[in-house]
């Protein structure tokens, strides 16, 4: 499959932050066409293995994470609607009129209710969350039988297809990454790997780095690859961005192994696969800071997808930055040899 196929399989199922069981669920049964073991830890990441040939070689770990942002219903108003709180960080502007499911006894639709622009008095005036609800259409009476604080609220924004290799789509931060992951597995089918792969699809990221934490410590790779997000060159966005179909971003910096970044460096330009350089000064926002300082140290490198709106109610990114990602993933995971980790 294409790595938009993949997105639009992984688009389907929900998994906001903590709440991750039916992306979980899909992502098992899609590494089980590649890998040879396929476990899930006590934190909920989805960790499957692709034996080498060679117990000696070193071990690749090649991660992005499954959660997505969300909500959660914090109160029911006398109105009968819902009050909510965030899960993950994003602009409260951008949910006046979406539509949501809210998970609660049964399925629920609703909308994110608002003030008519008419009845506004002061239009400059910032949204806040605390000023929003969810409506579902139903009485207080009967919205209380249904729904209960804690119950989780999604987004219904799905998989869109713009050209033929830009897409939209509510969670390609980091489902995108997850269909390079996989793209990457089935890349490596039929060749000689020396070494264990080790996909992880982690857990609770939006929400401070989780997954990829205990993952790692688990784990303990040789080396790891990180696969996220960032920001995509589009309207009034430049600086700090990068622009879609121009190929993955390969971070640079402290957080990332400076030998193992400039052998992937190496390996794109002798097999001619578009790539971006980004400098990170300090924290990448993302589980590669997590997975470097794991257990002894991990080295770590940094992959990235250009995409426009991240956070928002649709995430817009060229597919073929993921097809980019992934074969160079393949290329670096066929080239580790035993020994190698030796000379980083």
């Amino acid at each position: 499959m294409t790595a938009s196929e993949y997105l639009k399989i992984l688009d389907g199922e929900f998994g906001v932050s903590g709440s991750e069981g039916k992306v979980a669920q899909c992502v098992k049964k899609l590494f089980s066409e590649f890998c040879d073991e396929i476990t899930t830890d006590n934190l909920g990441n989805v960790i499957g293995i692709k034996k080498g040939t060679n117990p000696s070689s070193p071990s690749l770990m090649i991660e992005a994470h499954m959660d997505e942002l969300g909500l959660m219903v914090s109160g029911i108003t006398d109105e009968g609607s819902l009050k909510f709180v965030s899960i993950g960080g994003f602009d409260a502007k951008i949910l006046p009129g979406t539509e949501v499911t809210v998970w609660g006894e049964e399925k629920l639709f609703g909308v994110i209710g608002f003030m008519p622009p008419h009845l506004i008095a002061d239009r400059t005036k910032a949204v806040k969350l605390d000023e929003l609800c969810v409506d579902i259409g139903f009485s207080k009476e009967i919205t209380e039988k249904k729904v209960s604080v804690g119950d989780i609220i999604t987004f219904n924004t799905g998989f869109t297809q713009l050209d033929s290799t830009m897409v939209a789509s509510r969670c390609i931060d980091d489902r995108g990454g997850l269909a390079a992951v996989l793209r990457t597995l089935e890349l490596l089918c039929g060749k000689n790997i020396e070494n264990d792969i080790i996909a992880v699809a982690t857990v609770q990221e939006e929400v401070g780095l989780r997954g990829a934490k205990t993952a790692a410590a688990h784990i303990k790779p040789s080396c790891a690859i990180a696969l996220d997000v960032c920001h995509g060159t589009s309207l009034d966005v430049s600086e700090e961005a990068f622009p879609c179909g121009k190929g993955p971003v390969i971070s640079i910096g402290p957080n990332l192994h400076s030998k193992m970044t400039r052998r992937i460096i190496d390996l794109a330009k002798c097999n001619n696969i578009d790539f971006q350089i980004e400098v990170c000064q300090s924290n990448t926002g993302t589980d590669a800071w997590e997975i470097q300082v794991s257990g002894a140290g991990v080295p770590t490198a940094l992959l990235s997808v250009p995409v426009r709106y991240m956070h928002g109610n649709f995430e817009v990114a060229d597919t073929l930055d993921m097809e980019s990602a992934a074969k160079l993933i393949s290329e670096f995971a066929v080239s580790l040899k035993e020994g190698d980790c030796l000379c980083w």
